[in-house]
């Protein structure tokens, strides 16, 4: 299957680490236009270098999706520059951990304005646009948290939650002109914002027995999901929730089967 993502102006939030910067060089091997959003230039130090060798236009901003006025700047340029903009990925997003009776406002708030705050202003900045050309695709971060919680992780998940409802919202309101939304949820994949690969041999092992892939999960199997979505191969999927999570609690003890096939073995 080809995407055909060739020559798309493709935004992308929280490009700098981790699963953003995988989204954004899967993007450039498809031969899009990339614009790389992060809090800051330094984390985007790589970003342009990738860009110019690879021969293709586009650009690398700092912005803190938190902030209005910053959002409005910077989607009004690239949309100055380009002249359209065919795809949103709000890829931002922090984590916020502590039990609900311990987590402090200043936790819980940063959480909600940078997960769910960072979200709709980039739609609400976009929006207009995607409209005007009657097309678009918009792709939001959300979590395996949004499905199934954990413990002491009740501002990480609420907070992914929400996004989940924004995007169908979004959906039922864009659908007119030709715009999707849809929202990925990705189980574990060591990144940047969690501690996956720190923990202990123990703790890893009874992890992974929560999925029925038992492995970590790769930041690339991440963006083949939201190049897919991107691109017309998935023009009639709005409104959904996509689990890439190895299968994360897709059975009631997924690690049977692996004693199962062991003993086959």
């Amino acid at each position: 299957m080809l995407l055909e993502l060739s020559d798309r102006v493709v935004v992308i939030t929280g490009a700098g680490r981790g699963i953003g910067r995988a989204i954004a060089e899967s993007f450039l091997r498809e031969r899009s236009r990339v614009i790389a959003i992060d809090v800051s230039t330094e984390a985007l130090a790589w970003f342009d270098d990738a860009r110019e060798e690879a021969g293709l236009a586009g650009g690398a901003y700092a912005c803190d999706v938190r902030d209005t006025s910053s959002v409005t700047a910077v989607v009004a340029d690239v949309a100055d520059r380009f002249g359209r903009i065919d795809v949103l990925v709000n890829n931002a997003g922090v984590m916020g951990e502590g039990l609900i009776t311990e987590i402090d406002d200043e936790t819980w708030d940063r959480c909600f304005d940078v997960n769910v705050g960072g979200v709709f202003r980039m739609c609400r900045a976009v929006a207009p646009i995607m409209k005007q050309q009657s097309s678009g695709r918009i792709i939001n971060a959300a979590s395996f948290a949004a499905i199934v919680p954990s413990i002491g992780s009740a501002a990480y998940a609420a907070s992914k939650a929400a996004v989940v409802q924004l995007t169908r919202t979004l959906a039922g309101e864009l659908g007119p002109w030709n715009i999707t939304a849809n929202a990925y949820a990705p189980g574990m994949i060591p990144s940047g914002i969690n501690t996956f690969a720190q923990m202990s041999p123990q703790e890893q092992g009874r992890l992974l027995d929560t999925l029925t892939l038992r492995r970590w999960g790769d930041a690339e199997e991440v963006s083949d999901l939201i190049c897919f979505l991107a691109s017309d191969a998935a023009r009639y999927i709005t409104g959904t929730l996509v689990d890439v999570s190895g299968g994360k609690l897709a059975t009631q003890l997924p690690q049977r089967g692996y004693e199962i096939a062991g003993q086959e073995s």
